[in-house]
């Protein structure tokens, strides 16, 4: 029974791998699509988003096969409960890809000039993902507590992000009209917030992954 446990959580591990790698895969290419106005690109992130709904309901499903039919003990309970966990974050950031890409598509090939530290931000954002999803292959609890760090960074982007685009519409008397200008300023500020919010799921993955490791969550230690 130990054997075949240790091959089902090794199908967890690359059907959490392969979820990861889509994941990534998304936010990618929103973000170029953002910087280089590519319409067509944009286009493709909604399949990818689709395609991890999949792969959430395969882990799922798996997850409760493993916790009903084995009934794995310590640190494969709590590899078990972390995927659990960590999926659900793992999707949203692929519905974010899809709004950010959504949003592109309304913008009709408007980039964001170097006014904006988007382009940082977003490279901050696929920076923590990418840390997030090798502190997890690898069990590197060093790793995760440095992406926790990074949230901080992004953070600071939005608000700085925000500055930028409220001293815009004070430059316009507090009048936001209904032109493309402005709805180009409104169009950078919800990006800006879903690339904030994806720093925060990126973090959530993070603190699961030490949870893994060690059995300590954050939430546990408040």
């Amino acid at each position: 029974m130990r054997n075949y446990l240790d091959e089902q959580l090794e199908v967890l591990n690359k059907e959490m791998i392969g979820m990861n790698g889509l994941c990534k895969q998304a936010l990618e290419m929103a973000a170029r699509a953002l910087f280089e106005g590519d319409t067509t690109l944009a286009k493709e992130v909604k399949p990818i988003s689709i395609g991890m709904d999949a792969k959430e309901k395969d882990i799922e499903n798996l997850c409760l096969k493993l916790l009903l039919r084995q009934q794995p003990v310590a640190r494969d309970l709590r590899q078990i409960s972390a995927a659990l966990k960590m999926i659900t974050d793992i999707e949203r950031i692929g519905d974010q890809a899809e709004d950010i890409a959504d949003i592109i598509l309304q913008m009709k090939g408007f980039t964001p000039d170097s006014s904006f530290p988007l382009k940082e931000m977003a490279d901050a954002v696929i920076k923590m993902v990418k840390e997030g999803i090798e502190a997890y292959v690898h069990g590197n609890t060093e790793l995760a507590q440095r992406v926790i760090d990074e949230d901080d960074i992004v953070d600071q982007y939005f608000y700085d992000i925000k500055q930028i685009l409220i001293n815009k519409i004070v430059e316009k008397h507090g009048e936001i009209e209904d032109t493309p200008d402005s709805h180009f300023i409104l169009d950078l500020l919800m990006i800006s917030k879903y690339f904030e919010r994806i720093g925060d799921r990126a973090t959530n993955i993070a603190e699961w992954v030490i949870f893994s490791v060690t059995g300590m969550h954050k939430e546990s230690e408040s």
